[in-house]
C-alpha cells in the first residue's frame, strides 16, 4: 500500500466526533450576544451542535439578520474558539489507527477555515478537511473520496452515510443517543471513539 492509493478512506465528523468544541463555541456565542444585544439561550445551542451554523443562527435572528449574524460569529471564532478546545477521548486514537490503513478526512458542517484551524491546532492526522458540508453535501464528499467508513455523532451524518452508500459508524458523544443513531442507519454505534480501535480492527 502507498499513501496515493489508499485501501481505506475514513471520514470524521468534527465538533462532538473528534472535538469537544462546546467551551469555544459558547464563548463566541457569548460574545456575539454582547455585540448584537439579541438573547440567545448558548447552553440550549452547545447542547445540539451539528447543523450549520445559520440553521441554529435562525432561531434567535431575524431572517434578514442572520447572515450578518454568521458573518460577525466566524470574524469572533479564531481568536475565542479554537484554544479552549481539545480532542475527546480515544479521538487521536482513532485517527492514526484509521491512517495507518490508508486516509483521513474531517468532512463538517463548520466553514473550512475554521475547522483546518482546529485540526493545525491540535496537530491532528487528517490529511484531507471538507467544510461547510452538511448532511447532502457532507454524502458528495464522501462519493468524491471513495470514502470507506464515515465517523459521526449526528442523525444527519448517518443519513449522509446512507445517501452515499457508505458504512456510518455513530458515536454518542455528541447530542443524538445511540439507539437515535442507530434509527438514522447507523451501520454500528458506540458510546464514544474509545472504542474505535476494537471496532476498526473487528470489521474494517
Amino acid at each position: 500500500m502507498t499513501r496515493s492509493e489508499p485501501t481505506v478512506v475514513v471520514g470524521f465528523d468534527l465538533d462532538m466526533t473528534l472535538i469537544d468544541s462546546r467551551l469555544g463555541i459558547a464563548a463566541t456565542y457569548h460574545e456575539l450576544v454582547r455585540r448584537t444585544g439579541v438573547p440567545i439561550d448558548v447552553d440550549l445551542v452547545v447542547s445540539r451542535l451539528g447543523p450549520p451554523l445559520e440553521v441554529e443562527l435562525a432561531n434567535w435572528f431575524a431572517d434578514t439578520e442572520v447572515d450578518k449574524a454568521a458573518q460577525l460569529y466566524r470574524e469572533l471564532y479564531p481568536d475565542l474558539a479554537i484554544e479552549p478546545v481539545g480532542p475527546l477521548p480515544g479521538a487521536i486514537a482513532a485517527l492514526e489507527m484509521a491512517a495507518a490503513r490508508g486516509e483521513t478526512m474531517v468532512v463538517t458542517a463548520k466553514n473550512e477555515r475554521d475547522a483546518r484551524l482546529h485540526v493545525e491546532h491540535l496537530g491532528l492526522p487528517v490529511d484531507h478537511v471538507a467544510g461547510g458540508v452538511w448532511r447532502d453535501g457532507k454524502s458528495e464528499v464522501l462519493v468524491r473520496h471513495r470514502a470507506s467508513l464515515y465517523v459521526g455523532d449526528h442523525v444527519h451524518d448517518m443519513e449522509a452515510a446512507r445517501i452515499a452508500e457508505v458504512p456510518g459508524l455513530g458515536v454518542a458523544s455528541g447530542p443524538c443517543s445511540e439507539q437515535e443513531l442507530a434509527a438514522a442507519g447507523a451501520t454500528a454505534t458506540l458510546p464514544d471513539l474509545t472504542g474505535f480501535a476494537t471496532w476498526f480492527s473487528e470489521h474494517v
